[in-house]
This record gives structure tokens, C-alpha cells and sequence, in this order.
């Protein structure tokens, strides 16, 4: 299969399962983003407070990350289509808990030990699996810019899904029904969502039905940066974790009272914006390499999320959050196809997860003081703080990491 890209200038060769890949990832995208937007309007609906809607947020991420890294742990020693299919199944029982619950302490326990995904980012269980099957797929020379199209793919079909936001919710009250009931219909779709995964990883070539290596360790000599990295990417998700698009959601909800038809038309246009700077990323990257890329395009966007802050109405807010789009994103290609360059083929499994988990996990406390702060203010103090890590991440990236190339640019 050859993805052609116009004036972007990408074309790539992806093996039948690369394709597969691409598709599940779409899908996910898009029922993600329904949930991240109905999630929190949801909650709030049902009385739950914004230290509440904040704990169901912190409670995802950290069964996310508890998952990731007993993916990382053991993927080596089972098929990745098994574990894909697994990851599958608890994705229709989250759904279904979602939409037929009602008591705090189930939506609660359910994030836990579900795949429920509260950001616009992927954080869940499956990005491990897919991504060293994608690296598999392609030669190092196009790796990014495969990369690129899974995220532009995620970005893109993310951000119809947040547009079709408030599509149950116009049906549900087009057919009598309340508020509610469209919302919950919103997350018995995402259950639904799980049964096309579970269709598309069985068609997998046979090679991913079997052990991914025979290794008795997850990571050997790659260690040492796979670790170094993990460290940094946590600290850069700690300050992600103060703005989770739940938790912009919610700000934007209490200090604007938008409606979430309206607020999905903003995710769609940040993640059109998103999707298409993936594609931007790979010709900056082949320019001024990998690192320089996720640096320099980084630092910008969060200083565009200052800028919302601090804006004095809601349509210059959105305008900068929109704007914000087209720069937030485009490390995420260029990030995973560095980690994927910089460790053996049969380390790859092991290292997505390890860099993933400390995402999730340093990402999975934020969200609570972040929902207390808007709880006592309608000032947008969680995002100042997400801007100020962010950027020191960046700094600390670019001083331990310059040096490190992967073999494309050596």
C-alpha cells in the first residue's frame, strides 16, 4: 500500500498488518473522541463534583498505565495478537459499564481497570502492541513518516469523533429521550467500537499469533536510554495531565458554559490541526533532525496554552486552542519513532510500554488538583502549570538527547 501526500511530500510502502494497525487506530480515535468530550458533561450531569469528575480522569489513567506495563513486562513472551484481542474485550466491558452505571464508585473502579482514554493523546493499553507492529511494517527510512500517518490517522479521525459529540445527545432528544440517556448511548457505542478491534486484529498475519521473542528479558542493552527517556517523557505528561482535554472540557464548561456540540467543534478543528502537523513533522524532522523537532515545535505550543489563559473572552480562547493544535501534537510521530530507533527490533514492544507508563502514570495524579482548582476558581491555574513542565521537559530533552541519533541521521 503507498500513501501518497500531495505537496507534503510522503510516500511510504505499509505491509498489510501496518494497514490493519492504521485502522484500529482510527476507529479507537474516534469513539475516544465522543468519550472525552461527553465524559465530563456526563459526570457533572449526575451531580459529581469537579474533584470527582478529576478522580474518574486520574483513575484512567492510572489503569492505563498499570496495563501498559504489564504489557511491557510480559509482551515478549506472548503473541501480540492475543494481547490485542484481550485488550479488545475489556474495551466492550468498559463501554457497557459506562453506559449502564450510575453510583460514583463504579465509573471509578471501571476507569481503573478499563481502557477508557480521557485525552486526546492515546495513553491506552493498546499503543505498545501497535506501535512495534507499525515499526515492523516499514524501513528506518520511513519509519516517521509512517508514524506520521498513524497519527494523523488518530488526529484526524479523533477529531470527527469529538464533532459527533453531540450527535446522541440530538438523536436522544429527537426521540423523547433525556440528556442522559444520549450521553450513555454515547459510551454503549464505544463498547460496540471493541467488537470492530476484535474483528481486525484477528486478521493479523500469522507471525504476530505467535511469542514475539524468546528473550528472557524485556530490555537488555537498551536500557539505560529506554529508562532516561521514560523519565524525561514523565515529567512532560505530569504537566499533560493539567490540561487532559477532560479537563479543558470542564474549565471551558464552568468558566464559558459552552455546550459540548459546540466545544466538539473546537476539538475537531485542533485536531484537524493536529492531524495535518504530523505530516509537517516529518519535513522538519528530516531538516533538523528528530530531537530538534519534538524541542522546537513544543516549546511554541505551550506558550499559544499561556495565551488561552490569559485571553479575556471565550472566542479569542478558542482561537489560541486552536491554534495550539497545529503545534501540540507534532512531537508525537517524530517522539515514537525516536524510541523506536534508538533500541533493537526486539526490544521495541518493551520499550513503548516503559516509555508509556510513566506517561500515564505521572499524567494520572494532575487531573485531580486540576479539577480542585477549578473548583475554587474559574481561572485557569492548571494550565500555567502544564505549560511551565512542559517546557522544562523540552529544555532537559534537547541537553541529554542531542547527541543521540537514530541511524537515519548518522
Amino acid at each position: 500500500m503507498v500513501f501518497e501526500m500531495g505537496s507534503i511530500g510522503i510516500a511510504l510502502r505499509v505491509h498489510r498488518d501496518g494497514r490493519i494497525v492504521i485502522f484500529t487506530r482510527g476507529v479507537r480515535a474516534f469513539v475516544d473522541g465522543i468519550t472525552y468530550v461527553v465524559l465530563p458533561a456526563f459526570l457533572l450531569h449526575l451531580g459529581f463534583s469537579g474533584v470527582e469528575v478529576g478522580a474518574v480522569v486520574t483513575a484512567s489513567l492510572l489503569g492505563s498505565a498499570a496495563l501498559t506495563l504489564t504489557v511491557g513486562v510480559w509482551a515478549h513472551r506472548f503473541s501480540p495478537t492475543r494481547l490485542l484481542v484481550l485488550s479488545s474485550l475489556l474495551m466492550i466491558v468498559t463501554g457497557v459499564a459506562f453506559g449502564l452505571s450510575t453510583p460514583f464508585v463504579v465509573f471509578l473502579v471501571v476507569a481503573a481497570i478499563g481502557t477508557m482514554n480521557p485525552s486526546a493523546g492515546d495513553v491506552s493499553v493498546f499503543l505498545p502492541l501497535e506501535q512495534a507492529l507499525l515499526s515492523s511494517a516499514v524501513s528506518d527510512s520511513e519509519r516517521t513518516a509512517v508514524f506520521a500517518v498513524y497519527n494523523l490517522v488518530g488526529s484526524l479521525v479523533g477529531a470527527l469523533g469529538a464533532l459527533s459529540a453531540g450527535i446522541p445527545l440530538w438523536l436522544a432528544v429527537r426521540v423523547g429521550r433525556t440528556a442522559e440517556f444520549g450521553d450513555r448511548a454515547s459510551f454503549v457505542l464505544y463498547g460496540l467500537a471493541g467488537f470492530v478491534l476484535l474483528l481486525a486484529y484477528s486478521q493479523l498475519s500469522p507471525q504476530h499469533r505467535h511469542t514475539a521473542t524468546k528473550s528472557e528479558r524485556a530490555l537488555g542493552e537498551s536500557k539505560r536510554i529506554v529508562y532516561k527517556l521514560a523519565a524525561l517523557f514523565s515529567l512532560d505528561s505530569f504537566g499533560g495531565g493539567f490540561a487532559t482535554q477532560a479537563i479543558f472540557a470542564l474549565w471551558v464548561y464552568r468558566r464559558f458554559e459552552m455546550s459540548s456540540s459546540t466545544l466538539g467543534a473546537v476539538f475537531f478543528a485542533t485536531g484537524l490541526l493536529s492531524a495535518l502537523s504530523s505530516l509537517l513533522a516529518v519535513r522538519i524532522s528530516k531538516k533538523i533532525g528528530l530531537v530538534r523537532t519534538m524541542v522546537f515545535t513544543h516549546i511554541p505550543a505551550s506558550l499559544l496554552l499561556v495565551g488561552v489563559v490569559l485571553m479575556p473572552n471565550v472566542w479569542l480562547a478558542m482561537t489560541l486552542f486552536i491554534l495550539r493544535g497545529l503545534l501540540s501534537q507534532m512531537d508525537v510521530p517524530v517522539r515514537t519513532s525516536y524510541v523506536m530507533a534508538v533500541v533493537t527490533p526486539a526490544e521495541r514492544a518493551a520499550a513503548a510500554s516503559i516509555t508509556n507508563v510513566p506517561r500515564s502514570l505521572a499524567s494520572a495524579l494532575p487531573p485531580i488538583a486540576a479539577g480542585w482548582m477549578l473548583d475554587q476558581s474559574n481561572f485557569a491555574w492548571p494550565f500555567l502549570f502544564c505549560a511551565a513542565f512542559k517546557i522544562t521537559y523540552d529544555l532537559l530533552l534537547l541537553w541529554q538527547f542531542r547527541h543521540v541519533r537514530p541511524p537515519e541521521e548518522r
